[in-house]
């Protein structure tokens, strides 16, 4: 599967942070240059609101931590959720971080087009498949596939958190494509 390459796009608004609040804005991009060597072009854009951004940072290290879900398959969701949301800024950075992990890029492509042939663990499967249906077909989730995820393992806490990290990645690839922010280098 080819991607397709898009043009780039200048974003709607500004990156910069309000005035009086760059050291702030600063600090917290400081901290994320040195957990992963740059800063994504999503978080330059919540540079804008010192607040939101780091609230949404603090999100994100929690649902990276692994302290209850692999970190391989919360990147998984967060990949297929901006896939379905045809977000590609995160399709491109999701899909680098499950290459890092290891993954197959073939076989992490091919589940874009087939959600089951995600290569995760049968154990995760219907966490990622309850996670993906909450943002596509929310009134379509039942008690049957709660009771599948269980049987796996999976409590109402994991639940909970593979599909608040599903929304909340759904609310990101909106928020990115309002602003036309596309690639990595959209504030260079």
């Amino acid at each position: 599967m080819q991607m397709q390459v898009k043009p780039s796009i200048k974003p709607l608004i500004n990156s910069h942070a309000p005035k009086g609040e760059e050291a702030r804005v600063d600090a917290v991009f400081s901290a994320v240059q040195q957990k992963f060597g740059f800063v994504p072009a999503a978080l330059k854009l919540y540079g804008v609101s010192p607040s939101l951004l780091e609230s949404f940072v603090g999100n994100i290290g929690y649902y990276m931590s692994g302290e209850r879900i692999p970190p391989s398959l919360m990147t998984m969701i967060r990949y297929l959720v901006s896939s379905d949301a045809n977000c590609h800024f995160c399709i491109d950075m999701n899909e680098g971080f499950l290459t890092s992990m290891g993954f197959d890029l073939n076989a992490i492509r091919a589940a874009r087009s087939n959600h089951e042939a995600a290569p995760v663990p049968a154990k995760e499967k219907p966490l990622l498949m309850i996670a993906l249906k909450s943002v596509n077909t929310p009134d379509k989730v039942d008690s049957q596939d709660i009771q599948s995820a269980k049987a796996q393992g999976w409590t109402d806490r994991d639940i909970f958190e593979a599909v608040s990290q599903a929304a909340s990645n759904r609310a990101l690839n909106y928020v990115l494509r309002t602003f036309k922010v596309e690639t990595q280098d959209s504030f260079a």
